[in-house]
C-alpha cells in the first residue's frame, strides 16, 4: 500500500499530455499543471477556435491565458530527479498516447510499447519485453521498432505467418500458400527477397545520394550565379544611372546655353532697335520744330524780313538715316526652334536605334542553358504571342483586316506615304519586336505566301527587300503542296506534310528559328541555328489571290 502511495505521489509530478516528468512546469487557471511546451502545443492547435481548454478538466479560457512558471513544482521536480526516482516514475507512467503503439500484454491502461516481435507478432512494453532478454528461446526472436501493422504479416487465408515471397505474383505468402495457389511459382524466403531488395535499395540510395550531392553542387553554383547576376545588375543600373544623369546634365547645360544665347541676342537686337528708334524720334522732334518756324515765316507779311530770314531757316540738316527703314524679312528666333526641333528628332532617332541594341543586350543575358524546344503543340502554346501587322509597313497591294492580323492581296490601297512601307514586294511586318521565346501560327490560302521573320531595318524597296533575299530575313515559301526556305539569296528545298497552317517557333537568345507544319500533329519542316543580332519582326508576303492570317492562340 505504501509502495502504491509512493507511486501515486510521483504521478503528481508527471505531465498528463506527454506522460513524462514535468519539464519547465506551468499552472493554468483551473489549477492543473503541464510542461510549458506541451500546453503551448496543445493550445496552438485550438487557436482557430478562439477558445482554449484544459486537457484534463476541459474548462475553457478566453482569451488564451498567459503561462507563468510554477516555481514550487519546478523545485520539486528537480529534487525528484536528484533522488533517482525519475526513471522509475517515467517507467511507471509511460502510458501509450494516441500516436503511440500500445503494449499488447498490458491490461487496463496500456503502457507504450518499446519493441514488436516479428515471431510472436506482439508489441511489448519494457516490462513485458523482459522475457525476450532473459529466456533463451525468446532471444532468437526478431525484435523491431514498435509497429501497428504486425497483423499484416499474417496470411488471411491460412492464418499463418507469411515468411515467403512469390516473385511471380510479387507478394508475401505463407508456407501453405507456396504449396497451394502459388504452387510452381518462383518463391523464395522473405529474408532472401529482402536481401535482394536491400541490395537494390542500397544501390538506389547510392544513386539518390549521388544525385543529392550533384544537385547540392548545382544549387551552390546557382546561388553563386544569383549573386553574380544581382551584383552585375546592380552595377549596370548604377552605371546606367550615372550615364543618364550625365546626359540629362548635358541636356540641361545645352538648354541653359540656348536660353542664355537667345536672351543675350534678344537684348542686343532690342537695344539696337531702341537706339535707332530714339534717334529717329529726336529727328522727328527737330523736324517738327523746323516746320513750325517755316510755317511762322510763311505768314510774315514783311517781304524784306521774309527774304532776310529764309536762307537760315530753309536749310535742312542732313538726315543721319535713310528716308525709310528696311527691315529684313526675318523669322527672328523661329530658326532656333527649328534647329532645336531638328536636334530633338536626331536624338530620338539615335535613342530609338541605340535603345534597340540596349534592349537586345539586356534580353541576351541568359545564364542558364536554353530550354529544349517543346515537343508538343501544348508545349509550344506556352510561348504563344499575339501578332498584329503594322499598316505603316504594308505594301499598297495588301488589305489588312481582322484587327490587322490578316493580309489579303488586293487592288492598291490609299495608304499614306511612310518611310517604313514596302514598295518593292507585297510584304508587311508586325508591330511587335520579338525577343526571348515566342510561338505563332499563320493560316494561309491561295497561290502562295512567304512566312518570315526579319530585322526592322530590312530594305523597303527593290529586289533586295524580298524576304529571304538578304541577310536580314528568313522565310518559308509555301505554295501548292511544296515548301522552300530562303535566307541571304540561298534557297533550300524543304520536305514535309502539306498544311494550310504554319507554326513558327523562335528562341532568340539561343538563335533557334523553327517552322512547323500544323494539322492534327506538328511536323518540323526546317530549323535554323544562327545568332540574331537584333530583335525580329514577324512578316508575310502575299501573292495574287492569296491571304495570310496570324491566328489568335490564346
Amino acid at each position: 500500500m505504501a509502495q502504491q502511495n509512493h507511486q501515486l505521489d510521483r504521478a503528481k509530478f508527471c505531465c498528463s499530455v506527454c506522460l513524462d516528468l514535468l519539464k519547465d512546469p506551468v499552472t493554468i487557471p483551473c489549477g492543473h499543471s503541464y510542461c510549458r511546451n506541451c500546453i503551448q502545443s496543445y493550445w496552438d492547435k485550438e487557436d482557430e477556435k478562439k477558445t482554449h481548454s484544459c486537457p484534463q478538466c476541459r474548462q475553457s479560457f478566453t482569451p488564451r491565458p498567459v503561462l507563468v512558471k510554477n516555481t514550487m513544482l519546478a523545485d520539486l521536480v528537480e529534487e525528484l530527479k536528484k533522488t533517482g526516482l525519475h526513471a522509475a516514475a517515467a517507467a511507471d507512467l509511460c502510458y501509450a498516447g494516441a500516436e503511440d503503439v500500445a503494449c499488447d500484454v498490458c491490461t487496463g491502461r496500456k503502457l507504450r510499447a518499446v519493441k514488436s516481435c516479428q515471431v510472436c507478432l506482439v508489441s511489448y512494453c519494457e516490462k513485458h519485453l523482459q522475457p525476450h532478454h532473459d529466456v533463451a528461446q525468446f532471444k532468437k526472436h526478431k525484435l523491431v521498432e514498435p509497429s501497428e501493422k504486425l497483423q499484416e504479416n499474417i496470411c488471411s487465408r491460412h492464418d499463418e505467418v507469411m515468411k515467403m515471397f512469390c516473385r511471380t505474383d510479387q507478394q508475401c505468402i505463407c508456407y501453405l500458400c507456396s504449396v497451394d495457389e502459388h504452387k510452381g511459382h518462383d518463391t523464395v524466403s522473405a529474408a532472401a527477397e529482402r536481401t535482394e531488395r536491400q541490395r537494390e535499395l542500397e544501390g538506389s540510395r547510392h544513386n539518390i545520394q549521388q544525385r543529392i550531392q550533384d544537385r547540392e553542387e548545382d544549387v551552390k553554383l546557382l546561388q553563386q550565379e544569383v549573386e553574380a547576376i544581382n551584383g552585375s545588375a546592380d552595377k549596370a543600373v548604377e552605371h546606367s544611372e550615372k550615364i543618364f544623369t550625365q546626359l540629362i546634365r548635358l541636356m540641361e547645360e545645352r538648354r541653359s546655353d540656348v536660353k542664355q544665347q537667345v536672351r543675350s541676342q534678344q537684348e542686343t537686337e532690342v537695344s539696337r532697335v531702341k537706339e535707332l528708334q530714339e534717334k529717329l524720334e529726336q529727328e522727328i522732334t527737330e523736324l517738327k520744330r523746323k516746320d513750325a518756324e517755316l510755317k511762322k515765316l510763311s505768314h510774315t507779311e514783311d517781304h524784306n524780313q521774309f527774304l532776310h530770314n529764309y536762307p537760315s531757316l530753309s536749310a535742312l540738316s542732313e538726315s543721319t538715316h535713310s528716308s525709310s527703314i528696311n527691315i529684313r524679312p526675318l523669322k527672328y528666333f523661329e530658326d532656333v526652334t527649328a534647329a532645336v526641333s531638328e536636334l530633338r528628332d536626331k536624338l530620338q532617332d539615335v535613342l530609338r536605334d541605340t535603345w534597340t541594341n540596349i534592349s537586345l543586350t539586356v534580353t541576351q543575358v541568359d545564364v542558364l542553358l536554353s530550354q529544349p524546344e517543346p515537343k508538343t503543340r501544348a508545349g509550344f502554346l506556352r510561348y504563344s504571342r499575339e501578332i498584329t501587322l503594322d499598316p505603316n509597313t504594308a505594301n499598297t497591294h495588301l488589305l489588312l483586316s481582322e484587327g490587322n492580323r490578316k493580309a489579303t492581296y488586293s487592288q492598291p490601297q490609299s495608304y499614306s506615304d511612310h518611310p517604313d512601307r514596302f514598295t518593292g514586294w507585297e510584304q508587311v511586318l508586325s508591330r511587335e519586336s520579338l525577343t526571348g521565346r515566342c510561338y505563332w501560327e499563320v493560316e494561309w490560302r491561295g497561290g502562295g505566301v512567304y512566312v518570315a521573320v526579319a530585322y526592322k531595318n530590312i530594305s523597303r524597296a527593290g529586289n533586295e527587300s524580298l524576304f529571304g533575299r538578304n541577310d536580314k530575313s528568313w522565310s518559308l515559301y509555301c505554295y501548292n503542296d511544296s515548301y522552300n526556305f530562303h535566307h541571304n539569296k540561298v534557297q533550300t528545298p524543304v520536305s514535309g506534310p502539306w498544311s494550310s497552317r504554319v507554326g513558327v517557333y523562335l528562341d532568340h537568345s539561343a538563335g533557334i528559328l523553327s517552322f512547323y507544319s500544323v494539322s492534327d500533329t506538328m511536323t518540323l519542316l526546317h530549323r535554323v541555328q544562327t545568332t540574331f543580332t537584333q530583335p525580329l519582326c514577324a512578316g508575310v508576303l502575299v501573292y495574287v489571290g492569296s491571304t495570310a492570317e496570324f491566328i489568335k492562340l490564346k
